[in-house]
């Protein structure tokens, strides 16, 4: 029971008080549960070209990633932050980089490759990307191939 200054039960005050409460705690289970429900978004790991024309290449994957976001996964882009911290230019940094990406890689439930599509239907993949995809198919990962311009169109 609550009590007011003066030493005298008050229960309106205690009821507001626990209406209040109540309200605080069914607020705080709603963000929990919006919370959880986005840390548990599947990881999709994004594969797409990187060197050549590094600005755009940069510009689009993180477009990808934005599709990925909206389509409700978690993307995982190592070429938007290993390039960053690492000397793509220097072969023993570069080799880093493309063995971190592959680390995380194996933490994602799916690997999505991304590119222009070539005549015979097949996207076009880097050297980096071929590596990612013998690695995505070693573990047994889903795998899916995107076109380059239906991606950044959001289909």
């Amino acid at each position: 029971m609550y009590r007011n200054s003066e030493g005298f039960r008050d229960p309106t005050a205690g009821a507001a008080i626990s209406n209040v409460m109540k309200e605080y705690r069914e607020k705080r289970r709603e963000i929990w549960k919006r919370e959880t429900k986005i840390k548990e978004r599947s990881k999709v790991y994004i594969a797409s070209k990187y060197a050549g024309d590094v600005e755009k290449n940069t510009k689009d994957a993180a477009l990808y990633c934005r599709e990925a976001v909206r389509k409700g996964y978690i993307p995982v882009a190592s070429h938007l932050l290993y390039p960053r911290i690492l000397n793509d230019t220097d072969p023993h940094e570069r080799e880093l980089g493309l063995l971190f990406g592959q680390s995380l890689l194996a933490v994602c439930d799916e690997v999505w490759f991304i590119g222009p599509k070539q005549k015979d239907g097949k996207i076009e993949m880097s050297d980096g990307m071929k590596a990612e995809y013998r690695e995505a198919m070693r573990l047994k990962k889903k795998i899916r191939f995107f076109d380059r311009e239906a991606m950044l169109n959001g289909r």
